[in-house]
């Protein structure tokens, strides 16, 4: 196998565990917000799950209450039912995820913004060019 063909398949393989990752995380939210996972475990059920778009939500009133679904065909070949109380929960960890996210990509980007490349010199990327 030729390096470029090696360096595709890594990549390819880098973002779908990435992709099974974020997926996993969202379903770890999922169910700390309160949703409870109905597996697709019946031909019936597996037909209904994949009629419902992948990986998102979708609403549905049940006794003129609103019903959260979320459908996960493929990590784990179930379906993630909640109340709009569910759901809200969900929202806020999903909100504070992301402030944690933005706060480390800040620390990261400051840390690097204190990093010395003079030792490295002229690189492959061309001279070193300060950014101020």
């Amino acid at each position: 196998m030729k390096l470029p063909s090696i360096a595709a398949l890594m990549l390819v393989s880098v973002t779908a565990a990435a992709c099974v990752t974020a997926t996993q995380d969202k379903e770890n939210m999922l169910s700390a917000a309160g949703f409870q996972m109905r597996l697709a475990n019946t031909p019936e059920k597996v037909a209904s799950l994949q009629k419902l778009p992948p990986h998102k939500f979708t609403v549905q009133s049940q006794n003129g209450q609103p019903v959260f679904l979320y459908a996960d065909p493929t990590v784990c070949g179930c379906l993630y039912v909640g109340t709009q109380e569910n759901f809200q929960n969900y929202q806020q960890m999903a909100f504070q995820q992301r402030m944690v996210n933005e706060q480390q990509m800040t620390a990261m980007m400051n840390q690097q913004a204190a990093f010395d490349y003079s030792p490295w010199g002229d690189g492959p990327w061309g001279p070193m060019m300060p950014i101020d």
